[in-house]
């Protein structure tokens, strides 16, 4: 891969060698009033030198995103206690709070750190005091403090992992208080296009929340779709550097990557399977767009559609035995469903004179797309249970020339392109619909972003 290094218009760089000049910045523009009520309190300090980022605040912005909660703000905190014992669970009730995030952070001898904290479940300690007995059969007692949810402690931490600890303790707050796993954690990916830059097309890699941003490749000529591999250390993407489409895939870590796809005309919409093994691709090498499926190991590609309607788009189902895709074959774009085993094809979208990039959620119930309606193009969710006797669209968007959606691991948020200000930049929005939030850039438009699996 030698010949790749050495052209003029690309620049390859491993995920950790550069950090790019922009970060993404996440601004709330709606959902706020609608979301549980949180505490959390900022972190006690015992040292001489406090750590450089406030992992308490991290914390509250973390679970403020999710669209879940609603951190309340510290000057309307009636006391900054810590540990649960201080707390009059009154107080806090009185004020419509039932969950408490507390903690302390101690500078060790080493210049390290020490975390302790805990999640207090404040309506349980009113109704009990602080504490409860348990009898066991054996007639012995022991006191109970079952209103503590988590009480955590961490050592030696370094100053430079305390941003990833506090999205760690976001991840477990989260999950304790929703039951669903949080995705703090996680990362995304998306393509930059910057005019005034020496390469203009920039594909970048940030934390969930735009933070740690790193260039991934620069070029010269356009670099579109990635696509994360199931274990998050690869990115599938098209470029077209030697002035053609090309399908990529670089190891994020190393910075090595390979060809695997550089048919004539069009390659592109790369997808892993959800096993890693394979990847889903749009061909064009036989005359209209077909979904092709390349075993990475063999090498034998497999192709899905036939026919002379434009199939592109195709994303896989959670269970890896079939596929979703985009077809013109009715005449507008919809989105349609194949079983691998057998080849059986059914069209899924009726509502909307078009619907394509279609995702479906984690847990396999929801598929998201682009709908076209009255309102223009916008994110849409329709149920893909058969037996809720529904197929409904919601309509989860409002903005303009909404593109590209991508699901968190969770399925809890969407992340997608929109236009802002006449600009591309990448907005956030809760399944539901209700959470809504934007995240400019700097320099530059925002495309294509793709969320990465649980890292």
């Amino acid at each position: 891969m030698l010949k790749h290094w050495l052209k003029p218009w690309v620049l390859l760089i491993s995920m950790f060698a550069l950090q790019a000049h922009a970060e993404l910045e996440i601004v709330i523009t709606k959902g706020v009033d609608s979301a549980r009520p949180i505490a959390v309190v900022p972190f006690q300090f015992e040292g001489t030198k406090p750590m450089t980022q406030d992992i308490a605040k991290i914390v509250a912005m973390d679970l403020q995103r999710s669209g879940y909660f609603s951190p309340v703000a510290t000057s309307n905190l009636p006391r900054t206690p810590y540990p649960d014992q201080y707390i009059n669970f009154s107080e806090w009730t009185d004020r419509g709070i039932d969950a408490i995030v507390t903690g302390k952070i101690t500078q060790q001898a080493d210049g390290n750190y020490t975390v302790h904290y805990q999640l207090i479940d404040a309506v349980r300690g009113k109704n009990t005091g602080g504490q409860t007995t348990e009898v066991a059969a054996d007639g012995t007692t022991t006191t109970v403090r079952d209103h503590v949810l988590l009480n955590n402690i961490v050592r030696d931490l370094p100053n430079k992992q305390a941003r990833t600890y506090a999205h760690r303790i976001s991840d477990l707050v989260f999950e304790e208080l929703t039951g669903i796993r949080g995705a703090f954690r996680t990362h995304i990916a998306y393509v930059v296009v910057d005019d005034r830059a020496r390469y203009p097309y920039q594909l970048r890699v940030a934390d969930y929340d735009g933070y740690n941003e790193r260039l991934v490749v620069q070029s010269r000529e356009p670099i579109m779709s990635p696509a994360w591999s199931p274990d998050g250390r690869k990115l599938a993407y098209v470029s077209f550097e030697n002035r053609r489409s090309q399908l990529f895939i670089q190891d994020l870590y190393s910075g090595k990557r390979e060809l695997v796809s550089s048919f004539p005309r069009h390659n592109g919409s790369p997808q892993f399977s959800p096993d890693g093994s394979k990847l889903a691709m749009v061909l064009s090498k036989s005359g209209s767009l077909q979904i092709y499926i390349l075993d990475l190991k063999t090498k034998k590609l497999t192709q899905v559609t036939h026919g002379r309607a434009n199939n592109t788009e195709a994303f896989w189902d959670p269970d890896g035995k079939s596929l979703i895709f985009t077809s013109d074959r009715g005449g507008q774009p919809q989105i349609y469903q194949v079983n691998l085993a057998d080849g059986q094809t059914r069209r899924l979208t009726w509502e909307g004179s078009q619907n394509q990039g279609g995702q479906i959620t984690p847990d396999g119930q929801y598929m998201v797309m682009v709908n076209r309606n009255a309102g223009g193009f916008n994110l849409a969710k329709q149920s893909l249970d058969e037996s809720s006797g529904t197929s409904a669209v919601q309509i989860l968007t409002k903005t303009l020339l909404d593109e590209s959606p991508s699901i968190a691991p969770n399925g809890t948020m969407i992340i997608y392109s929109s236009v802002y200000g006449k600009n591309n930049v990448l907005s956030l929005v809760s399944i539901d619909g209700r959470f809504k939030a934007r995240l400019p850039a700097t320099n530059g438009r925002v495309r294509a972003p793709a969320w990465s699996p649980f890292l």
